[in-house]
């Protein structure tokens, strides 16, 4: 096999793994590690994807990359409204009770199906983003309750300390939460520190955690992580999880659904 048709498969693995590693791509295309490794700085150089240990991530993929809400919003809107649809599933037909929602457009989905799904429920709900406050204002038959603070525009999540206290001070039954990157070793992760904050507070805060994932986000670390993987309960994605993904959820007593 010729270096350009390896590379040209390094680069569609790297788009539909989010993520690939040197061994398994020596296995895969017949080669040493070493001839894999001279591919992959032949790739970084031209900007197609960054070296981290072990393998590779998409060249977008740094530790501090953050997309704006307009931007991610269109981003695999299909796979996100699947997974909001599955994740209802957890409140069963009869759920009662308190719901946090983190900020994110995989959790701002399921805040769009929730009115229909809660309807005669008696529910409180509870969240930081304005876009989902806004969505779930808008229905009479919602209680909803809004966490303050500072608004951070590239999410339209309030943060800061006062918003940290507000959530330290609740119990609910369940949080939804979105994550930036999830991985096996560094668990969840988001860019900013201030984020970050308010969502170990929510992960902190709730009884059940539920993740809501799509795929591309397998692979990533973002500078902060948030919470490790065994502060999870339920994961609902889009796709199976990678093998070494897959075994530390496992070992993490991590559900997994998909979507």
């Amino acid at each position: 096999m010729y270096a350009t048709e390896r590379r040209e498969l390094i680069e569609q693995a790297l788009s539909e793994h989010s993520r690939v590693a040197v061994a398994d791509l020596s296995v895969r295309l017949g080669v040493t590690t070493e001839t894999v490794r001279r591919d992959l700085a032949v790739l970084e150089q031209a900007g197609v994807l960054r070296r981290v240990h072990g393998g590779a991530v998409p060249a977008g993929r740094g530790s501090l990359a953050e997309a704006d809400l307009r931007e991610r919003s269109g981003r695999h809107g299909a796979s996100k409204r699947a997974i909001a649809t599955r994740a209802l599933d957890v409140l069963g037909h009869d759920f009662s009770g308190s719901l946090l929602i983190d900020a994110g457009t995989t959790t701002a989905a399921l805040a769009d199906l929730l009115p229909a799904r809660l309807a005669g429920a008696r529910v409180e709900i509870v969240t930081h983003a304005v876009a989902i406050a806004a969505a779930l204002g808008a229905t009479d038959e919602i209680a909803l309750s809004v966490v303050g603070g500072r608004l951070r525009g590239l999410t339209g999540a309030a943060v800061g300390a006062s918003t940290v206290e507000a959530i330290d001070s609740l119990r609910p039954e369940i949080a939804f939460v979105g994550t930036n990157g999830l991985t096996a070793d560094f668990g969840l992760s988001t860019p900013d520190p201030d984020e970050a904050d308010v969502k170990r507070a929510i992960v902190r805060a709730a009884r059940r955690v539920i993740l809501l994932a799509d795929a591309s986000k397998f692979g990533g670390e973002s500078l902060q992580r948030f919470a490790r993987l065994d502060e999870v309960d339920l994961l609902v994605t889009d796709r199976e999880p990678d093998d070494a993904l897959a075994e530390a959820l496992e070992n993490a007593e991590v559900e997994v659904w998909v979507a």
